[in-house]
């Protein structure tokens, strides 16, 4: 991972898991959510689907792994410190990013003390990433090249090493290429494009 702040591990898809703690169930359900107004809408999402529980506990943290500056948590009515800090204290250790998670949970007729429900909140979120299906959140940058027909080809297949892809393309007097890279090979790229055109190609951001 050349770049955390540009490349890390979020969740693939929402993903849900139960456990049980002296007769209450525990029921974390995670999901990628890329700001906060996402992670709020997935965790309204989820209290109205258990509005029957006794708590629906939340925690989010949008940005790179152990992020801290866009978090949010909540108790929802538990006492104070025992669901939501434990819980965002267990996503910013699980080296994810842009990640919601809500434990909703149903008593079970046996207190478990503050103690025991820290234990019960991080237990639940660490049982649900343990199996969380992953994939990469990689922020891309997209660009324009134009260039001679000659030198089409060594271009192409220089791109793979730089894990580029190809968007667009057009051909008049010269080539453009559209094409996005993961940003923390944009410097090396910009440089291999510099020598492979002797500085006569031109490179710039493409349009949005």
């Amino acid at each position: 991972m050349a770049n955390g702040s540009r490349r890390y591990p979020i969740p693939a898809q929402r993903f849900r898991c139960e456990i049980e703690v002296e007769r209450s169930r525990f029921i974390a359900t995670v999901q990628a959510v890329a700001t906060a107004e996402e992670a709020q809408s997935f965790i309204a999402g989820i209290k109205a689907e258990f509005a029957d529980a006794n708590h629906n506990c939340w925690a989010y943290l949008v940005g790179p792994p152990g992020s801290t500056d866009r978090i949010g948590l909540s108790d929802d009515g538990e006492p104070h410190g025992v669901a939501g800090k434990p819980m965002l204290t267990t996503l910013q250790h699980a080296g994810l990013g842009d990640t919601a998670v809500v434990v909703s949970r149903y008593f079970g007729g046996i207190k478990l003390g503050k103690g025991g429900m820290v234990k019960a909140y991080t237990a639940a979120v660490q049982a649900a990433l343990t199996k969380l299906p992953r994939t990469e959140r990689i922020a891309w940058a997209h660009l324009e090249l134009c260039f001679d027909y000659s030198l089409l080809a060594p271009l192409q297949q220089r791109l793979s090493d730089f894990e580029g892809e190809e968007l667009a393309s057009s051909y008049a007097e010269r080539v453009t290429l559209e094409l996005r890279l993961p940003q923390e090979q944009q410097t090396g790229f910009a440089a291999m494009f510099r020598d492979l055109t002797a500085g006569r190609g031109e490179l710039k951001k493409a349009a949005d």
